[in-house]
This record gives structure tokens, sequence and C-alpha cells, in this order.
């Protein structure tokens, strides 16, 4: 890894990407880097985990996802009565509302930064480039351009890598594995959405090849994640409301319900920000979460509509319901027929997918400086190609009266025309893609648009996995509205110059959902975000054919871009089936074992000793009749969390003996929840060694009634009760109830469906 642990650079990667299969090229990776991990770590604390496919992290903990039914739950339902569950209910709708309100807010925010000061650089550089173009010394505006991209971008890359490296990227994969079960430190954080917020402000104006959209989904969940808390533990604030719903369970929702809104926001799409949810993110899902999250859906595409339409001037009219907007598809000048529907799925199965999806630019640099140079590199070469590709093209267009583009450069056309090159590169990537989708028939020639999308392909792999925050959706949308463009236009002049079924604006809606689905792997999802986005319904079929094709295509040469994220991480996600061959597998061969158990009372310098223990991270502890001399397992009566133990220790809730009778201070659940989410460590927690020698009764404060399964029980089954109910404990019991191991999400995420069968991961004390 040397000293800085450098990226790879780009010819190597390219003979990777072109002479390898996607696997090789990922397992290329893992071995040539798995040498020099330990060295780095020894170093000093990176980042992030290396980068292995092959590893599984034990620094990721779950989510408290299954509701613990202990004896206060039990006195605060008896207590609570029929008007208190309803206005818990009506809190619920309060909070979706603010979600939605809020996401839109930012949204509209983020839109409105972007435009005005992308036009503040585009005028600059166009003003500066008409000067030199007859002058001479054009060197000049590239230079100026690349200037420009690159304080943009540092100063991105500066918030990102300095103060909050959670915040590089869309955030989707990090929000998929929240909403899975795992605790990803700081994704939900105050600091990480204003961080967010701004870095993709100066990643979008800096010129690289990113969309806002993507990043709205992190941002919705930040904001959900807060605001149902009603409390801000990074700036100390307790508005003292909302204090019910402080737990896992109630908070995953809420995020699904932010996430939803950040997709509605980005697209206009409230419907598919509810598809997007229950496709991509939630392990939980029922009726009235449905209406809750597409409450919040609509609320966040309003706001934005409504806000936008006062900004621009026109109060009142609501025709800018995401941050793109794609503009209506009109079926009558569009319309496809039948004999179309095998050209569609021709490009849903092209190569070009598979490859973009395969390409992860695995980041080795740890340094927040070296990160913010590779940023700035990015940028340069960026204006460099783009300002270079607009200078060699000779696309030279006519003015149309009803064009709408913003920005174009005559450069060396003549009076009345403008440079087809720059249309493309000279603008935000969401007015790009408005072009592709809808400049009449000859706007672009095909050279134009086949150097386009290869650059604009190649710069966008190398962007992917800076240091900033960016998404993938706009680059992906643009490339593939780029090469469907094409089609359209080869496609006409090989049949007939007089055709108009192939007009060059469907075959780009149809190449970028393509390009995006075969990225992504969305189906059901990305089908209404598009039909909605596009304000046509008639383009439906084609689109949900197109997407099948690509994630099927896709599928077969490896994981869609997010799942090889999540998996370079090694995250234990689980997906939603067991690996297939499975079933030989039982609970015996997957738990972990021996367990540490803890008596109904239990010495407090034993509990004290068992938290503090570093060479064990274990949170739940199976709480067992008195423990008996010698290797005999005790029977379970219970499980208590260590997040409940450490507010048992600081509340000092021991029992002493005191005239042959137990006394005891009481706890509420309030007590919890006002420690919850950030626990605090047990070496803040101070015992003296009086206390030590007292007692701690957990009978009051453990789960009852834990779940439990078999020796016996396949993994299939064992995942399956793991999964749908959301657990982070399973204890494993013997016929007479005694305690023999416990399975955890990482007992499970460790075993995979590789090419020779059934496989498992390494652990890895990251």
């Amino acid at each position: 890894m040397m000293n800085s642990v450098m990226t790879l650079n780009l010819q190597g990667f390219l003979f990777l990407f072109y002479f390898l299969p996607p696997r090789s090229y990922l397992r290329f990776l893992s071995n040539k880097f798995d040498l020099c991990v330990s060295q780095e770590f020894l170093r000093g604390r990176p980042k992030e985990i290396p980068h292995n496919e092959k590893l599984l992290s034990l620094k990721f903990e779950s989510l408290d996802y299954d509701n613990i039914e202990n004896q206060l739950f039990l006195d605060e339902e008896r207590r609570m009565s029929y008007m208190g569950f309803r206005c818990l209910e009506i809190s619920r709708w309060v909070i979706c509302a603010l979600i939605g309100f809020l996401t839109g807010l930012i949204a509209c925010f983020i839109d409105i930064v972007v435009e005005q000061v992308a036009k503040v650089k585009y005028n600059v550089i166009k003003e500066n480039i008409e000067t030199f173009t007859e002058a001479g010394g054009l060197s000049i505006s590239l230079i100026l351009w690349a200037v420009l991209n690159c304080s943009f971008v540092i100063v991105g890359a500066i918030l990102v890598a300095f103060f909050e490296p959670i915040a590089a990227g869309s955030g989707i994969p990090q929000i998929k594995c929240y909403l899975n079960g795992v605790k990803i430190p700081r994704v939900v954080r105050l600091k990480t959405l204003v961080v967010k917020v701004c870095g993709v402000i100066c990643s979008v104006v800096g010129g690289l090849a990113v969309g806002k959209e993507g990043p709205m989904i992190h941002s919705g969940g930040v904001v959900a994640a807060g605001v149902s808390q009603g409390r801000s533990t990074s700036l100390k604030r307790d508005f003292k409301i909302f204090e019910y719903f402080r737990r896992d369970t109630e908070k995953r929702d809420f995020v699904s319900a932010g996430a939803a809104a950040g997709v509605s926001a980005a697209f206009g799409a409230p419907v598919g920000g509810v598809l997007f949810s229950l496709e991509e993110g939630a392990s939980f899902w029922n009726q009235m979460l449905t209406w809750r999250i597409f409450f919040a859906s609509m609320i966040s595409t309003f706001t934005l509509n409504f806000v936008l339409s006062v900004y621009h001037k026109k109060p009142g009219e609501l025709s800018n319901p995401g941050l793109i907007n794609f503009g209506r598809f009109e079926s009558d000048s569009l319309a496809y027929t039948f004999y179309e529907i095998p050209l569609f799925i021709a490009m849903g199965a092209e190569l070009l997918l598979c490859l973009m999806s395969a390409v992860l630019f695995c980041r080795y640099v740890h340094r927040p400086c070296l990160q913010v140079m590779e940023a700035t590199l990015v940028a340069a070469v960026t204006a460099a190609v783009s300002f270079t590709m607009i200078y060699f093209s000779n696309d030279c267009q006519p003015l149309a009266p009803d064009n709408t583009e913003v920005y174009q450069l005559q450069l060396f056309c003549a009076d009345g025309e403008y440079n087809s090159m720059a249309t493309a590169f000279f603008n935000t990537p969401e007015k790009s893609v408005t072009s592709l989708f809808h400049d009449q028939p000859g706007t672009y020639n095909p050279l134009t648009l086949g150097l386009f999308t290869l650059t604009y392909f190649f710069l966008a792999c190398w962007t992917y996995g800076l240091a900033v925050s960016a998404g993938v959706f706009i680059p992906s949308l643009l490339i593939g509205a780029a090469w469907g463009r094409l089609c359209g236009i080869l496609l006409a002049s090989i049949f007939s110059s007089s055709s108009t079924w192939a007009d060059p604006g469907k075959y780009a809606l149809i190449g970028a959902a393509a390009q995006l689905g075969g990225i992504v792997r969305m189906t059901l999802s990305l089908t209404v975000i598009l039909v909605e986005a596009t304000g046509n319904v008639t383009y439906g079929l084609p689109i949900m054919l197109v997407l099948m094709t690509s994630k099927i295509v896709g599928d077969y040469f490896q994981e869609g871009l997010y799942d090889i994220h999540i998996k370079l991480q090694s995250v234990p996600f689980l997906h939603w089936e067991a690996p297939a061959t499975s079933h030989w597998l039982t609970a015996r061969e997957v738990m972990s074992s021996p367990v540490t158990c803890l008596n109904k009372i239990e010495k407090v310098g034993t509990i004290v000793d068992i938290l503090s223990n570093t060479s064990t991270n274990h949170n739940g502890f199976p709480v067992v009749v008195q423990v008996m001399e010698g290797d005999v397992p005790a029977k379970l009566c219970g499980l208590i969390l260590r997040s409940q133990l450490i507010v048992l220790l600081k509340h000092k809730v021991f029992v002493e003996l005191a005239r042959s009778r137990l006394t005891q201070r009481k706890l509420l659940l309030k007590d919890f929840r006002d420690a919850y989410p950030r626990f605090p460590p047990i070496q803040s927690i101070h015992v003296s060694q009086d206390e030590r020698e007292c007692m701690m009764d957990l009978t009051e404060f453990m789960n009852p009634t834990p779940y439990t399964v078999p020796q016996e029980t396949s993994l299939p089954r064992v995942f399956k009760l793991f999964r749908a109910l959301g657990l982070r404990h399973l204890v494993v019991v013997d016929d007479e109830n005694r305690v023999v191991g416990l399975v955890s999400r990482k007992d499970l995420a460790r075993y995979h469906l590789g090419k020779h069968g059934l496989e498992e991961l390494h652990l890895a004390q990251t």
C-alpha cells in the first residue's frame, strides 16, 4: 500500500477492466491488497475497511428492530389509554408530514443554489471563450474552466474528507444497509446532512460526472431520523416531543419514509418513492406504513413544486414536481409500434450495462489530503477533456427558435449556429439529459454522440468513489440517453431517411432506462419513477421490458453497483432469501458458541467485567436460571442487551441486602429512551469497589420471551425467521431449553452462494 495506499492508475485499471472478467477483477484487487492490510492498520486508523469481497467486518453492529417486551414495556402499555394510542398514531402522520416538508425544502435549496452558481460559472466561461475565439489564446479559457471546477470540487472534497467521510457518494448503499438492520456509524447524523448537501452542490457545480438526485435519498433518511426523535444529539437540544419513538423499530419506519420522500423530491415520483423503499430498502412493511410513506412522498413533491413555482415567479403553476424534469413525452409524436419491442429488449441486453455495473473504482486513499488531491485531479481532467472535445468538434447546428438550451457556444461555427458538442458538455447533466430526450432529429450527428458517450462513460467510472458527495443516477441516464439517441439515429438511417417511427428522443429514453437499470438493478420502482417523470404511461411496457432484460443480463455477469459497494465494504447485509443449497447447514453449525450468559440476579462486578472485556463484543446476553457448576448449559429465561445494562449501571440500579429485604431504584422506559441512540461506553461509567459487590436484578428489564430455535433447525429456516422478524439475536437451545448457542447477523451473512457452491466469508476485526 506504500505510504498512502494510492489508487490504481487509469491505465492499469483499463487493462484489468477489459481483459479480466468482473469477478476476476475484484479477486485480483482483493489478493493484491490483502498482503498489506495489517500494516495499514498498525500505522493508524483508516477511514474505512479495506475493500475486499471475501471479508465480513465485525465492526458493524445490528439494530434492535425487535421490540423488547419486558415488564417496563408492559406496564407502560397498560397505563396508556385509548386516546393515548390515537395520539401516537396522529404523531406518526405529523412526523411524516414534517419529513416530506423538510426534504422538499432541502431539494429546493440544492436546486436553486446549483442553478444560480452554475449560471454564473458558465456565463463567465462562455464570455471568456467567445472573447478568445477570434483573438486567440483559448488556453486561458481552458485554465479558467479548470480552475473554477477545481475550486468547487476542492471545497466539496475537503468537507467530505476532513469533516464527514460517510457523506461521500450518494449514500444509497448506506441507507439500504440501515433499513436492512445494520448500524452504519454516523450515517444519519445532522453533520452528515450538512456535509452531504453542501458537498453535492460543489460536486455538481464543479462539473464532475455526477448528479444531485441520488444524495436526496440519503438526505431524506437523515431528516427522517432526526425529526422522528424530537431532538438533536449533535446540537444537544431536546424538544421533549416524540419521545415514544426513540427506538430502532420506530426510527426504521420513518427512515423508510425519508428515503421515499427523497426519491419523490428528486424525480417528482411519489409512487416511485414508495416502491423504492419497498424494493430496495425496507426490511419491514405493512399497510399503514405504506400510507404514511406515500403521504410523506406527496408532501415532499408538493413542497418542492410550490416553492419552485414561487422561485420561478409563477406561483400556483405546479410544473416542477422534481429536481429533474424530463419533460412530457407526447404519445402522438413519439408512439411506438409492436415491431419495436424486440429492439427495445435488445437495447436492454447490450453489453455496456454489464461492463458499467462491474466498474467500481476501488479507493485505497485513506488520507484526507490525498483524497482532496485525487478529487481535484479528476475535476481538472474532466474540464480539460470537455474543453478538448468541444474545441475539436465541428458539429454545428442551426439555432432553433424554440431551443431552450441556456448555455450555447458558437465557437468556430457560423453566425446563427452553435456547437452541438458544447450542448452536451457545457450544461448541467440534468439539462443535457432533457436535451437528448426532446431535441429535434438532426440536432446531433452520430460522431458527436459516439464520442460523448465514450468520454462521459470513462469520466463517470473514474469519478465514482471519489471523496465527494455525488449520485450515479444522472450520469447513468445521460450515458444511456446518448447511446440510445445514437441507436435511434442509426435505425432511421438504415431503414429510411423519411421514417418517423425511429424518433431519436424515444430511443434516448429507452437507452437511459437500460443504462440506469443495468447499473442499479432496480425494476419495479425504476419503471414507475421513469413513467412518472416523463408523464406518459404509454412507455410503461417498453421501460419495464428493458429494465427486466438489463437486470437479467447484468446479474449473469455481476451484481448491481450498490450491492458491489456493500460487499466491498464488508457489511453483513442480509438478502431476502438464504443462499440456495444451504438446507444441509443447521443452527448448530451456524451459531456462535460458547455463549456469555447472566443470572437473573447477577453481581455488578461480574457485569462490569463482561462489558469491559475487549476480547468480546457481544451486544446480547441470554439470562438464565442460576448457572450450575461445570459445563452444564443453563436454562433460558430471558435476554438482555448491552445498552440496557449500560443504562442500569449508569443509574446504579443495584440491589442491596438490607434487613433481609431487597430494595431497588425504580426505572422507567423514559430513562432508556433518553440514552438512545448514543449509549455511553462502559469505560465512562464509574463503579466503586463497594458497588461491585452489589447485586443487580435483571428480571424487570430483560425480554422474558426471546425467540429461540432448536439445534437442528436448517439455515434457511433460521434465516427466514431472523430476516422476517428483524432480529438481532436468536438463541439456540436444546430439547430442555438450555442455551447452547447464539445466532447473530454475522453468523448468517458469512454464508453466500459462489461459483463453487456455498462459500463462507472470513471475519475481519475492523
